[in-house]
Order: structure tokens, then C-alpha cells, then sequence
């Protein structure tokens, strides 16, 4: 038996749905990380006397760790497993947490950010290849979503739990908590989530049929595991390993493709997650009220999730993609004009949540299918690596065009005219499957 191939074509058990669950906690700390950053900015603002360009900066650290760490550690998540990848990622953003937590000056947490950030990276890597291989085919779309709709999620209810929290104890009590749920997440990964079937195929680790043998078993599959299978996939990517294969003559057009397509969506969604509490107070609104609207924009983020991977099992990847794309641009440029009514703010808010997560769900679910399994882990993270780029301008373009006298609502619109550029980009996959960036006969073998 080929357990890949079985995976994919089975029902998806109640241990798969669990691995899915504990991964969509998982990226549920990107998005209690990120909100604790953004919620906390007005009171690390006035206790070290930051500019907005100053806060910019810390606010983009974490990020810059995060695409350090989606870049350097998804080749690595290739070669020594994706499960032992997120143990070790999981471990370094446990440490940046509680760091933060003692930071006594801007530089300080800072570095500290930087850290949590690469463990996020690494977390992020791991978790989206597992879900994808955990997942069949029939229900891989829609899983994925699942898995994206953890960010909103854990922002959500972070940030419900944030507003109390920083009013009676203060911003460093948010990076405590967060430390205190990232290590109950290690606990459950290191006693319930395997390794990726597809890593113990490509390397043959030395315990690769014992360990596949045990996955059989919770799974419910009887017959006996055959490590050396060998898929027409595998037999037509030999030149997938590596950094430099994704730009060879069968990835290089999604490739870029790709890459252009998550800087300019994670731009947009990084600057309306990280600097709405605090322009929406510059329009008038409390700290409190700011804070409900930016929770609201993560409430949304979940649906937005969810209604991608339903959006996909009628039309393709990339229409909803470029459909999500052109909706988030309107309702970014029409959010800010809707600050002074609470109840609609709140209503666009959830909106604006919805398409511009949809459109980060979009990618999680399109790039893991684009590549052949040897180069998996290498092509999502350095498609979430560059995306991370995107990422960390947003907070420090905010904080100098806020310095440099850009109104709010000119800041919106214009991040609304950068989020139009995504659609424009996903043109590039006419012609294109986007689905495996393969031939048919080996996309079928590879189960995506």
C-alpha cells in the first residue's frame, strides 16, 4: 500500500481531522502574535516615546523574523521533517513570547519580535505541508481553509480576551498568555501529530517504515505499508530539490507568479491588521471601540477562510483568488469612510476581514499543489518568505506616510489600489495549471 495515495483517495478519518485541528491551532498563534502587537502598540508607543516610524518598526519586526524563518527553515523542514521543524519552531517562538514580555526598551523587544517571528516562520512552514498531505483530495481545498481560518480565529478570541487583559494588567501580560498557549500547543504536537508521509517516502529515515506502519494503524488501514513505492511524480521530478528548482523550465511562472501574489496580499492584510486600532483612533474612535473593529476584521478573517474553500469546490483557485482580491481592494478603500458609524464600521470591518483573509487561504491552498512533494515545503515557504516581505514594508510605510501627513483615509485607499494589483498578477497563470504545475498524469500520481 502507498499511504500517500491512500490519504488521498480515502475518507478523512477522525485522527486526520485531529491533525488538522491541532495545525489550525497552530496558525492560531500567527494571529494572536499579531494582534498582541497591534493592540498593544498605543501603550508600547507612550511607555518608550515612539514615532510612528519607530513603532512601524517594531511592529515589523516580528514579521522580518518570520520571513527569515519561512525562508531559511522550509528548505530545512525538506530535508529533516516537517514534524520536527515545527517542534523546534514551536520552541524558539516560546522563547520570543516570554522575552517580549521582558523587554524594558524599544530595541530590546524589538529582537525579541524577531525571534517570535522565526519561530512563527518555521511553525507556519511545517504546518500548512501537513495539513495539505493530511489531507484527501476531495476535502484538500476546503482543509487548508480550515487551517488559514486558525489566523482569525485565534485573533479573534485573543484579541476578545487582549482588551480586558491590557486594561488590568498591562501589554506584557498579552506575550505572557501568548507563551503560556504556544507551549500547550507544543505539548499536543509532540504527543499527537506525526510525520509527513511524503518526507519519510522522498529521505527514508531509518525509522521511515516503522513510523509509517504506526500512521497506517491510526488512520484504520489494514494492509501492509510499501516504503519504496514509487509514484510516476517522483519518477518525473528529479530536478525538484533545492532553492534553485523553483525556477526551473516546469515551477518558474508560478513561481513568480506566486511570490508577487502573496507580497501584495500580505501588504494589504499585514497593514489593515497591524495599524487599524490605531488610525481608527485617529479618526476619533476610542481605544476600546478600535480595538472591537479590529476584532471584528479577524472575525471576518475566519469566514473568509472557510467561504474560500467552499468557493473552490465550483470554481477554480485562482478566480476566486482574483474575485476575493478585487473585493478586498473596494471595501479597504471604503472601510475608513465608515469610522464614524459604529455599527457600519464594524459591518465593513468584518467584510474587509473576510476577502483579504480569503485571498491569504487562496495562496495556502494554491501553493502546496504547485509543487511536487520533494519541493514542497522549499516552494511554501519561500512563497510565504517573500510574502513576509510584503508584510513588514506595510507597518513602516504606514508609520512614515503617517509622519509625513497622509491622512487615514488616504492610507486606505491607497493600499486598496495595491491590493487591485493581485488580480492583475493572477493573470499570469492563464494557460497555466494551477493546480500542480504538472503535467496531468504526474498531477493525478502526486494526489494534488
Amino acid at each position: 500500500m502507498d499511504l500517500r495515495e491512500r490519504l488521498n483517495t480515502s475518507r478523512m478519518s477522525a485522527y486526520q481531522w485531529l491533525i488538522v485541528g491541532i495545525c489550525t491551532l497552530l496558525n492560531a498563534l500567527d494571529g494572536y502574535d499579531v494582534l498582541a502587537i497591534s493592540f498593544s502598540s498605543n501603550q508600547v508607543s507612550e511607555e518608550f516615546s515612539l514615532s510612528g516610524t519607530a513603532l512601524g518598526l517594531v511592529m515589523s519586526a516580528a514579521l522580518l523574523g518570520m520571513a527569515i524563518g519561512a525562508l531559511v527553515l522550509g528548505p530545512v523542514a525538506d530535508r529533516i521533517g516537517r514534524r520536527n521543524m515545527t517542534i523546534v519552531a514551536l520552541i524558539v517562538n516560546i522563547c520570543g513570547l516570554f522575552l517580549s514580555a521582558t523587554a524594558t526598551s524599544a530595541a530590546q523587544l524589538g529582537i525579541w519580535r524577531v525571534v517570535t517571528g522565526l519561530g512563527v516562520g518555521g511553525i507556519l512552514v511545517g504546518t500548512n505541508v501537513i495539513c495539505a498531505e493530511y489531507a484527501s483530495r476531495k476535502r484538500r481545498g476546503l482543509v487548508i481553509s480550515i487551517y488559514t481560518a486558525g489566523y482569525g480565529i485565534g485573533a479573534a478570541l485573543g484579541g476578545s480576551v487582549m482588551v480586558s487583559l491590557i486594561a488590568t494588567s498591562g501589554w506584557r501580560s498579552v506575550f505572557v498568555l501568548g507563551g503560556c498557549l504556544a507551549t500547550a500547543s507544543l505539548v499536543l504536537v509532540l504527543l499527537l501529530v506525526p510525520e509527513s508521509p511524503s518526507y519519510l517516502y522522498n529521505r527514508k529515515p531509518a525509522t521511515a517504515q516503522k513510523k509509517l506502519d504506526v500512521i497506517a494503524r491510526k488512520l484504520g488501514f489494514t494492509d501492509t505499508v510499501d516504503l519504496f513505492a514509487t509514484t510516476i511524480a517522483e519518477e518525473n521530478a528529479t530536478s525538484d530539490s533545492g532553492v534553485l528548482a523553483l525556477f526551473n523550465r516546469r515551477n518558474r511562472r508560478v513561481t513568480f507568479v506566486v511570490w508577487a501574489t502573496f507580497f501584495i496580499v500580505m501588504f494589504g492584510f499585514y497593514f489593515v491588521n497591524s495599524w487599524t486600532p490605531r488610525l481608527m483612533h485617529e479618526t476619533g474612535l476610542t481605544d476600546t471601540l478600535s480595538m472591537i473593529v479590529t476584532v471584528g476584521l479577524t472575525l471576518g478573517g475566519a469566514i473568509g477562510s472557510v467561504a474560500f474553500g467552499l468557493f473552490t469546490s465550483r470554481w477554480s483557485t485562482r478566480s476566486v483568488l482574483a474575485c476575493f482580491s478585487v473585493l478586498a481592494a473596494i471595501l479597504m478603500a471604503v472601510f475608513i469612510f465608515t469610522a464614524q458609524w459604529i455599527v457600519l464600521v464594524v459591518i465593513v470591518g468584518v467584510l474587509v476581514g473576510m476577502f483579504s483573509n480569503g485571498c491569504i487561504a487562496g495562496l495556502y491552498v494554491l501553493t502546496p499543489q504547485s509543487y511536487s512533494s520533494s519541493l514542497r515545503s522549499t516552494g511554501v515557504g519561500w512563497g510565504i518568505g517573500i510574502g513576509r516581505f510584503g508584510a513588514i514594508i506595510a507597518p513602516t510605510a504606514t508609520g512614515a506616510m503617517l509622519d509625513g501627513g497622509w491622512t487615514p483615509q488616504a492610507i486606505y485607499v491607497f493600499v486598496g489600489v495595491v491590493l487591485l494589483l493581485a488580480a492583475i498578477v493572477l493573470l499570469g497563470m492563464r494557460g497555466v495549471d494551477v493546480e500542480a504545475n504538472r503535467r496531468p498524469d504526474v498531477r493525478e500520481a502526486a494526489g494534488v
